[in-house]
């Protein structure tokens, strides 16, 4: 007869355990954070620390957002795990950007949906892009173009049509984040859009949607009737 035991994993162990045996998608928050961190402080195992964090930022994304200088007041992080968090970020957006930089077309609402999250969903201000398509609307171009408060962002509509040129773009969609969360487009994002719509509709460029981006939420305004 066997009598080999499974070892008994230290608690703050388990999540990577759980991990590998159930998938990424199977753990919490905590977990995932817990194993991000790899380690706890005096007198904080992992996993407090981590319940600590998501409190103290108010969420994953919270934390994940947060300035360098608010993140690092928090006692057990650091300059360095702010660069860890913020490079695995950025590689979380260029795997997304991937089908972008091989030219391939977004086919549908939702692959652009998740192109924008990914881009937009963290922006801690409001940042007003435009995704530049050639006529087979393959991505030519992906543009941050206006930054601003959490207030908003000044856009102007010259600058728009320049950049459209330079790309050679036969149509673009436009989105922006609203920091707020709230992704409810307002009677200036309506009307922004319709001002777009005809100015580059005089160079022969179609306005094929304007999505904004809130937390979990995207709002398309060409499916709402409203371009």
């Amino acid at each position: 007869m066997d009598t080999t035991t499974r070892p008994q994993w230290p608690r703050d162990e388990r999540p990577r355990e759980r991990l590998l045996a159930h998938g990424a998608e199977s753990l919490s928050d905590t977990e995932l954070l817990a194993i991000f961190l790899r380690t706890g402080t005096a007198g904080m195992p992992v996993m407090a620390m981590a319940r600590h964090l998501l409190e103290e930022f108010g969420s994953l994304r919270g934390l994940m957002t947060a300035s360098h200088n608010s993140f690092c007041r928090v006692r057990g992080l650091g300059t360095a795990k702010y660069a860890q968090v913020q490079a695995a970020m950025e590689m979380a957006r260029r795997v997304m950007d991937e089908p972008v930089r091989h030219g391939d077309p977004l086919t549908s609402p939702e692959d652009t949906r998740r192109y924008l999250g990914a881009r937009l969903g963290t922006q801690p201000h409001e940042v007003f892009a435009g995704l530049f398509l050639d006529n087979r609307h393959r991505v030519i171009r992906y543009q941050e173009m206006f930054r601003g408060t959490i207030d908003g962002a000044a856009v102007y509509p010259r600058e728009v049509v320049r950049q459209a040129l330079d790309y050679n773009a036969a149509a673009v969609i436009f989105a922006h984040n609203h920091p707020s969360g709230i992704a409810e487009p307002s009677q200036a994002d309506i009307s922004l859009t319709r001002r777009l719509k005809d100015a580059l509709g005089l160079v022969d460029i179609r306005v094929l949607d304007h999505m904004v981006v809130g937390h979990g939420e995207i709002i398309s305004l060409a499916e709402r009737g409203l371009m």
